[in-house]
């Protein structure tokens, strides 16, 4: 690769970490060409974008990214791929159900909206990691609850208050 073509590929990923708020980090390393496939198709299906990269570009579009990595540069040894989404979760859940076949892949670390994780150990918190859709609807939930509680006890009450004025009436009868 000439010195062009790494300059190149450096101002490519160096945009993509830009405009990406969610990237992870894995080694597929040791997947057969069936498993990679398969992996590059579930990629396909959930949109989450995967690619194979050198470490010492991907270090140096870091450097050049206006985005803190913290210790994610440091993680960069051995085979890497990136995985980037517009769900923070949607990495996560994809290498979670491949490790039900394999040992593959390892998570290296995450960069999830300024958040730094590094390490295989959080692959389980990171499958629970909310998207932004599920904590809007968890939030409008949550703000509808005390209203609808109001609702439901002036109708019960209403039909309390009708009752015992029927009640009445057909007393004074």
């Amino acid at each position: 690769m000439t010195r062009e073509e790494k300059s190149l590929v450096i101002e490519d990923l160096t945009a993509q970490l830009s405009n990406n708020s969610i990237i992870y980090l894995a080694d597929i390393s040791g997947l057969n060409a069936l498993s990679t496939s398969n992996l590059r198709r579930a990629c396909f299906k959930a949109n989450v974008k995967l690619a194979v990269v050198k470490n010492t570009l991907l270090a140096k579009a870091m450097e050049a990214s206006d985005k803190e990595f913290g210790e994610l540069p440091d993680v960069l040894k051995g085979n890497t791929s990136i995985m980037m989404s517009e769900v923070g979760n949607a990495p996560a859940k994809i290498i979670k159900e491949f490790r039900k076949k394999s040992d593959k892949p390892l998570l290296k670390g995450a960069f999830i909206e300024e958040a730094i994780y590094v390490g295989d150990d959080y692959l389980d918190t990171l499958v629970n990691i909310k998207s932004k859709e599920e904590l809007v609807g968890d939030i409008i939930g949550l703000l509808q609850s005390p209203a609808k509680n109001v609702i439901s006890a002036l109708k019960s009450s209403g039909g309390k208050l009708a009752g015992i004025l029927k009640t009445l009436s057909e007393k004074e009868e």
